[in-house]
């Protein structure tokens, strides 16, 4: 990924400018400030690629400044420059946490290579990352797993969408495997190397949101102690996966949508733009066309995301891969009883799987499967190793009516109490994973938590 913008400091003025001018034609954004004083100030106010200081600076030198800048975000990529060209700057300067010394005078290549190089290692660094994944575990296509026409037509349209820039809406139940297919898209395109930052929009408050989306400077709002780069930033060069979009507040539907069209950022409380590169990927489980309807989502925006819509099926739809997936799950999941060797379904057990109607999805069937590999006494997963609503077991509708009550909406309220209940027992109180699995936003489940007392 490249570099873009890059903070200059030297005390020298002419030196500023024709530093601007060198970085400015060849692509990058470049801020320049006369000390380092003023430099600390800069980066408390937002963040930068990549710091370009000179070493001889009145009251604070180049030296400190890379030490206070390494303190203050480590890892920073920091190039100091010399007039001196001395052997003992250019060790303190690299004890200090420099990535790289640049000798006066210099000729405009030297600097572009200079910051070649350090893109390069930036690069690697990203390959290294993504590397070590792919070795935790499947990437790509190969992480999703399914043989029934359904899936395989899903895994085609991933295949031949996933090189392009082009903006992806995933739309599906809950636990239909959207985020999954995300990072397929973002595994096959040529920004693998990249971030892939996921984000629930669902999950984070609406006041918040944009702060963690686009960042904020220091100082816009009473918390903002300093700078924070927002996420959409992070994913520069690589994919920004929107999850539960149909959630985001009307207010920030007209920024997104600007961000999309124009490709820059603008933190909160700061009057500068940023450029930046991203490939979006959005996902809903709600209709977006019915909320365009009833003017809860912004027709413009749907129709600047619905570029390539991607519909991925519920279980119930792809039935032939049901047993597929519990073995997959039951192999991953086995490795937490290694005392059993060899666990396997029982035929009775594979045949209730079967026939679940799998309301929760893919992710309810891989809740079900670790369940009863935890709870499995012998080599092999029984019937009665499965949870009681697989079995057919559960309550049913009715269940909520009690004796001779047929109020509708006492009904409706013991119902809805004890799906929540179910919903946060099946993810271990997880209530973003239970919002999924019901269906309903995140701040909606929080609500009702408090209004059953579920605390």
């Amino acid at each position: 990924m490249p570099f873009r913008s890059v903070l200059v400091v030297d005390d020298e003025e002419p030196l500023r400018q024709l530093l601007a001018v060198i970085l400015r034609d060849r692509g990058y954004q470049p801020r320049t400030v006369g000390s380092a004083e003023d430099a600390l100030k800069e980066l408390a106010a937002r963040d930068y690629d990549l710091v370009l200081t000179d070493v001889r600076m009145p009251r604070m030198d180049g030296i400190a400044l890379t030490r206070a800048i390494q303190e203050r975000q480590p890892g920073a990529t920091v190039i100091v420059m010399s007039a001196y060209g001395s052997h003992d700057d250019a060790i303190e300067a690299m004890k200090a946490g420099a990535y790289d010394f640049l000798p006066k005078p210099f000729k405009p290549d030297d600097v572009l290579l200079c910051l070649r190089k350090a893109e390069e290692r930036e690069r690697l660094a990203r390959e290294n990352r993504r590397l070590r994944a792919e070795l935790r575990g499947a990437v790509g296509v190969d992480a999703i797993v399914g043989v029934s026409e359904a899936m395989q037509a899903v895994l085609r349209q991933v295949r031949k969408v996933a090189p392009q820039k082009t903006t992806v809406l995933l739309s599906g139940e809950s636990g239909t495997g959207k985020e999954l297919v995300a990072r397929a898209l973002h595994d096959l395109s040529p920004r693998a190397a990249a971030p892939f930052v996921a984000v629930n929009c669902g999950a984070i408050p609406g006041e918040l949101l944009e702060s963690e989306l686009f960042g904020h400077a220091r100082g816009a709002f009473t918390d903002a102690v300093r700078a924070k780069k927002g996420l959409a930033a992070e994913a520069d060069g690589g994919t920004l996966f929107l999850d539960e979009i149909g959630e985001l507040p009307l207010p920030l539907q007209v920024k997104l949508l600007r961000f999309l069209q124009e490709e820059e950022v603008r933190p909160v409380g700061d009057n500068r733009s940023q450029k930046v590169d991203v490939r979006v990927v959005a996902a809903t489980a709600r209709d977006l066309a019915q909320a365009v309807a009833a003017g809860q989502f912004r027709e413009d925006l749907f129709w600047r995301l619905n570029v390539v819509a991607v519909k991925l099926p519920a279980l119930r739809e792809r039935s032939d891969d049901v047993e597929t997936l519990a073995r997959h799950f039951l192999q991953r999941f086995a490795l937490l009883r290694p005392e059993l060797p060899g666990l396997r379904f029982t035929p009775e057990a594979l045949e209730t799987l079967r026939a679940h109607r799998w309301p929760g999805n893919v992710r309810e069937l891989m809740h079900a499967v670790e369940r009863a590999v935890v709870l499995a006494e012998g080599s092999a997963i029984r019937e009665e190793d499965l949870p009681d609503p697989v079995r057919g077991l559960g309550q049913g509708a009715t269940g909520a009516v009690t004796g001779g009550d047929l109020s509708v909406k006492r009904g409706a309220r013991a119902l809805e109490e004890r799906l929540i209940r179910e919903a946060l027992a099946r993810t271990g109180g997880n209530r973003t994973r239970a919002a999924g699995l019901l269906d309903l936003s995140y701040r909606a489940l929080l609500y009702k938590i408090r209004d059953y007392g579920l605390e």
